[in-house]
Parts: C-alpha cells; structure tokens; sequence
C-alpha cells in the first residue's frame, strides 16, 4: 500500500496523458443528452460522489449516483434515451456495475466505462471507456486506483462542459501537487487516530467524497468504524454526539465557498471536547486543529484529485501502529461481487 501510494503522480500523469485525448470522443456521445447518471460501489462510488458535484457545478448539468439494484434485482424498465451513463469500477470485472452498465445501454443510455482493464467487460460494454494507467494494484484498498479514476471523472465531466478545456492549466499541476502530497510526517495523525475511541468524518462539496473515501480507508485498513458525513447533515443532529471520546477528521480544500463552513464547524466540534484532525484547509482552519496534514495547491475543481494522499498515508501508517497489515485487510478481495 505504501508503494501504490508513491506511485501515485506517474499513475496520474499518466492517466491523464492517455485519457485527454478521448475528450471530444465523450462530448460528441453526449450530444443531446442532459441528464448524468453514475454507477459504482465502493471506492468508486466515493470517486462519483465527487464526479457528481464537479458535473453540477462545472458542467451545468444534472448528475446523480445510480442505485444499482433498480437494475439488478428489480429490472426497472426507464427511458434513459436523455441520459449518459458514467460506469466506474477499477477491475472493470464487479458483475453488477457491468450488468447495470448493459442494462442501461438497453434502456437507451450511452455509456462511458472508466476502469483500469482495457480487457475487462466493463470496457468492452462501454460506447467509450476511459482506461486509468495505474498499473497493477497489489494492496486491496484501493490508492492509487482510486485516485487516476478521478483524473478520468475530471475529463469525462470537463468534456461535458460549455467550453471543454478550462480545467486544462490546472490539470496539468496535478501530478506535482500529488508530489508534495508525499512529503512530511503522517506519525503525528496516526498517533491521534491511534488514541481514537470512536472517529467521525465530515466534509462539504467537492471534497465529501474525499471524505467518504476517508472514512471507508479507515474501516477497511484499520478495522476502524468510522461514521462519515457532510457539514450539513453532521449540524442536522449528529453534532450531539461529538465529544472528547470522538475524534473528529474534517476534510476541505484550500479555498471555495465551503471552507468558511468547515472552519466554522472546527470550532464547534473543539468547544464539544473532540479532538480534531484536519485535511486540506487553508492556515485558519489550520490553526483550528489540533493535528493538520496540508491539502494540495490546488483550486477546489481539482484537490480532490490529491488530497486523499496524506489521509492515506496517515492510515497505512496507523494499520501498522495497530498491529495490521494494511495490504491485506482481514475478509476483503480486490474484487467484490455483489448483486
């Protein structure tokens, strides 16, 4: 895991590298279609949580997150004829994002598959798929396949835009930014995490599913129950049971319109007694927690993109504090099939 961590900024350059190229191939399939549906499980679902937002806000279209079983258990008859459908799983191999993939491309969908098999059902069902160049990935939870199927979300969703190519300047930062995102000490978050008796996970925006994905490595790694949730839905009621038992991990980017917010909830969850672990963030909500691993020089669009990296750090780190082997979690396969 340690490894596939490193190898993060090639994998993402070269993603990138191979997948741009296929941008207007994606524009000219969507034409005519408004409507963005994304089907995944997982880690992928978390990487569609952030496909969904960046499609609302970036490309002015409406996107939402699939529920699989309408296909597979239920056999929904839909008119998906207005629709794109983003189907995303790193082995390409899940039978039930490939049936639902099948099952929407009879309802009338044009499917984009975004997976790290170019051999694999899901890219061969695919009208375009989007084939991630993480190579090989070892370790079961997911690191860097999780981040290069970001890097193809961003292209599918920036080829759905008004004006393809805005994202173009910053895009081209990624790589590096990931770069510094392995540089500097995590001991200090595991030691915090280590200490945890409970763990709750909240972020806003572009970066909830850094969040959820946060909060799954945790569990997955660590063995961890970790609640996650977002700014909103944490002040709705669950804020009660922040205390001095909980530690909390607040996950924001570098600057946009949610980081008042997540600096604002920073200081409630310090004045509840939790102990708070920040992620991202700019020097004021820094200065909020009492360990911060520092996100990517990056605009909120694109930091999802890199800052997962220090959490994962933190978290392969703590496995091994605990006594775990973070590359083979107790009960889970690379590929998990469900139905």
């Amino acid at each position: 895991m340690a490894r596939e961590i490193a190898e993060q900024p090639a994998a993402l350059a070269a993603t990138f590298e191979h997948v741009l190229p296929l941008r207007h191939d994606i524009t000219r399939l969507a034409a005519g279609r408004r409507h963005v549906i994304f089907v995944a499980r997982g880690s992928s679902d978390n990487a569609c949580v952030y496909g969904r937002y960046l499609t609302e806000i970036h490309a002015g279209r409406q996107a939402s997150l699939a529920a699989p079983s309408v296909a597979t258990l239920y056999g929904a008859n839909l008119d998906l004829s207005n629709s794109l459908v983003v189907a995303v799983s790193q082995s390409g191999a899940t039978q039930e994002i490939v049936d639902t993939a099948e099952w929407a491309k009879r309802n009338g969908a044009a499917i984009v598959g975004i997976t790290n098999d170019g051999n694999s059902p899901l890219a061969s069902t695919a009208d375009v798929a989007l084939i991630t160049q993480a190579g090989q990935e070892l370790a079961v939870p997911a690191t860097k396949t999780y981040t290069t199927q970001l890097a193809a979300i961003t292209v599918a969703v920036d080829a759905l835009a008004q004006r393809p190519g805005t994202l173009d300047a910053d895009i081209a930062r990624v790589p590096d930014a990931a770069s510094k995102m392995l540089e500097g000490s995590v001991e200090e978050a595991a030691g915090l995490l280590a200490g945890a008796h409970d763990v709750l996970a909240s972020g806003r925006g572009l970066t909830f599913g850094t969040t959820l994905e946060v909060a799954l490595k945790l569990e997955e790694t660590c063995l961890q129950p970790v609640r996650g949730l977002s700014y909103a839905d944490l002040k709705h009621g669950p804020i009660a049971v922040v205390d001095a038992d909980l530690v909390t991990i607040l996950v924001a980017a570098g600057e946009g319109p949610a980081l008042p917010g997540m600096t604002e909830l920073a200081g409630i969850v310090r004045e509840k007694g939790s102990k708070i672990l920040g992620i991202g963030g700019d020097p004021t909500f820094a200065s909020r927690c009492d360990v911060n691993l520092a996100g990517p020089d990056l605009p909120e669009t694109l930091a999802p993109l890199a800052l997962v990296i220090p959490a994962q750090r933190a978290i392969e780190s703590l496995a091994r504090k605990l006594g775990l082997n973070p590359d083979a979690p107790r009960g889970l396969r690379k590929v998990t099939q469900t139905d």
